[in-house]
């Protein structure tokens, strides 16, 4: 798998949690202490982010990092 592809496939997860947990976008935002569109940037798959905002937007919905994997 490329590498754009995983990093879809970690947006798709995140969005997925979150929705699973009744969260909003901003909800999820306020939580990571982020700008609503960074979040919606993550979600799209625009971004590759880092282990540390994995880490964080994990925490943030109960979640292991490793379940983003």
């Amino acid at each position: 798998m490329e590498f754009q592809q995983e990093i879809q496939l970690i947006s798709s997860k995140i969005k997925s949690y979150r929705i699973e947990r009744n969260m909003s976008v901003q909800d999820l935002a306020y939580l990571c202490n982020m700008e609503r569109s960074s979040i919606s940037r993550i979600e799209s798959g625009r971004v590759n982010i880092t282990v540390k905002t994995l880490c964080i937007i994990s925490s943030a919905l109960g979640i292991e990092p490793k379940d983003l994997l």
